[in-house]
């Protein structure tokens, strides 16, 4: 059978069961057609079959990110980025913000993303008061690195109908001082509810999706599982972005929401859309609570007090009865469920809402996840490996948050994102980035997998530290297997669909300290070239 596109001379690593590496791989339409030498390749090769000469680089499975906003991180592309590198101080910041003040009129929202208080000048965020010699007229949000928290001036607090008399939101602390003045500062339910009512407009929407599209594509993602952002809304309007290809990777979009987020799981379950309809473009995935916090913020709910603050347990979004009624009802209908579980407390909560709907309704091959699975003692690694459930844990964190690890939770950090007892334990885990928490880059994602180090170079739990093999198949074949979809994708085997990364060079020989300088050279999804940072040699 003639090929329409064939690759050779590669180091195609197949993350098929042996994990075989070899020279080629031909694509007919969307699928795989052949894979092995370049013998063995060339009988696919006809007269108007586009042969591509790899030259020794790497071709991939293409990257899934098992946990990612895509949507969130499209419109903070909308906002100004305290990621910039000119933002070094609260100063920094402001000045950005009274630029932008000066170009949209008024009334409408200022907002901000990826604000570190940990890394800027004064280590402080901005004060309600400052935020208010900017602009009265315009609402401001600036949003945390980890999205769980905020600052907000006065009249963002107005919209929002928070004054003297607001009590706390369930999971939540509007932050006052000493003297019982607003700070500004909303934490976690309380950010959640502001986000929401800090909201974009569909078209605003419809341009963050197609940028995030291409920003995933260009770094060799083929497939996200979308995390959630405002709940129905969203599935909308990815489902609609997705037919008219504004977005071209392939989703698995979880049922959940920033906000209330029990609120939507229960709608969707009530109606019956369950976990797996959809199709190879657009597909329903698990059904998801948040239960507790920000590893950075630092607000997740943890068994023993953090190491910076003897008083501090974190915060909790449901007690245990609460999280087993959504869940435990949504697993009884047939769905698949996860959690935001950071926490060893509240991975705790959650394994025991597992255990009992296992018990009251057994179902083979559910592939319940749990997204984060922070801080993952032994004891819990031994009950996810009982419950068969899968863990997604976020290989970058340590590298842009490690240092703030060591400094909440001490010691604990050795069972952070525990990738090497995962797979030592035969718990199957897939790698996501949380983006835009950090960096969506699944080199860099790799590269800190295998080599566990902080953007300072401190050493961050390195005993979890697994081979450049391993790590590739977490962002390959584990994460279509926790989307129930390893029978199509995740590996390079014929009949899978063709979707594939190229790099710039070869992940299995460059040094493991510099896999996050490799690039991605093209990104093909169904058997078309996407995207190519240079021109491909055909011959």
């Amino acid at each position: 059978m003639q090929a329409d596109i064939v690759f050779i001379n590669g180091e195609v690593i197949t993350v098929d069961q042996k994990n075989k590496v070899v020279e080629a791989v031909a694509v007919k339409g969307d699928r795989i057609s052949a894979v092995g030498s370049n013998r063995e390749v060339k009988d696919f090769i006809g007269e108007e079959t586009k042969v591509i000469d790899l030259q020794g680089k790497t071709l991939l499975p293409g990257f899934i990110d098992a946990h990612i906003h895509l949507i969130l991180h499209g419109v903070n592309q909308l906002a100004v980025s305290c990621k910039d590198e000119h933002i070094k101080s609260i100063e920094d910041l402001l000045n950005d913000l009274k630029e932008k003040a000066s170009t949209i009129p008024k009334g409408e929202w200022i907002r901000a993303w990826g604000f570190n208080e940990t890394v800027v000048k004064e280590k402080r965020y901005p004060t309600i008061a400052e935020l208010d010699a900017i602009s009265v007229e315009h609402p401001i949000i600036v949003s945390r690195t980890c999205s769980h928290i905020s600052v907000v001036n006065s009249k963002a607090l107005e919209i929002a109908k928070i004054n003297e008399n607001s009590e706390n939101p369930t999971g939540g602390i509007i932050e006052k001082d000493k003297t019982g003045r607003f700070t500004g500062r909303l934490i976690e339910t309380a950010n959640m509810i502001m986000t929401e009512i800090a909201g974009y407009t569909e078209s605003e929407l419809m341009k963050a999706v197609k940028i995030a599209s291409e920003h995933f594509v260009a770094a060799g993602i083929t497939s996200i599982h979308e995390a959630g952002a405002y709940g129905p809304e969203s599935f909308r309007l990815l489902q609609q972005a997705v037919k008219s290809k504004d977005i071209r990777v392939r989703i698995y979009a979880m049922i959940g929401s920033l906000n209330n987020s029990h609120e939507f799981v229960n709608k969707m379950v009530e109606a019956g859309v369950v976990t797996g309809t959809g199709d190879e473009r657009f597909k329903i995935g698990p059904a998801k609570l948040f239960t507790d916090g920000s590893s950075t913020g630092p607000t997740i709910a943890t068994r023993e007090t953090y190491s910076s603050d003897p008083d501090n347990f974190g915060i909790l979004y449901y007690s245990e009865e609460e999280i087993y009624q959504v869940l435990g009802q949504a697993h009884k209908k047939g769905y698949q469920i996860t959690v935001h579980a950071q926490g060893d407390r509240a991975i705790e909560m959650y394994l025991n809402c597992v255990e009992k709907a296992l018990e009251e309704s057994p179902r083979k091959d559910h592939r319940h996840r749990i997204e984060h699975a922070g801080i993952s003692s032994p004891d819990l690694q031994e009950r996810m490996k009982n419950l068969e459930l899968i863990p997604i844990p976020n290989p970058p964190f340590p590298y842009e948050f490690g240092d703030i690890y060591i400094q909440h939770y001490g010691n604990r950090v050795n069972h952070m994102y525990a990738v090497r007892d995962f797979i030592d334990n035969g718990i199957i885990a897939a790698g996501g980035s949380d983006a835009p928490v950090t960096d969506y880059n699944p080199l860099l994602g790799i590269h800190v997998a295998v080599n566990r180090r902080s953007q300072s170079g401190s050493e961050i739990g390195v005993a979890q530290s697994i081979s450049v093999m391993e790590a590739i198949k977490l962002y390959t074949w584990n994460g279509a297997y926790a989307s129930f979809e390893e029978d199509i994708k995740g590996s390079i085997e014929v009949g899978k669909l063709a979707d594939f990364v190229v790099l710039t060079d070869s992940i299995l020989k460059v040094n493991p300290l510099h896999i996050k300088d490799l690039q991605v050279e093209s990104t093909i999804i169904d058997g078309e070239i996407l995207y190519h940072r240079e021109s491909l040699v055909e011959i």
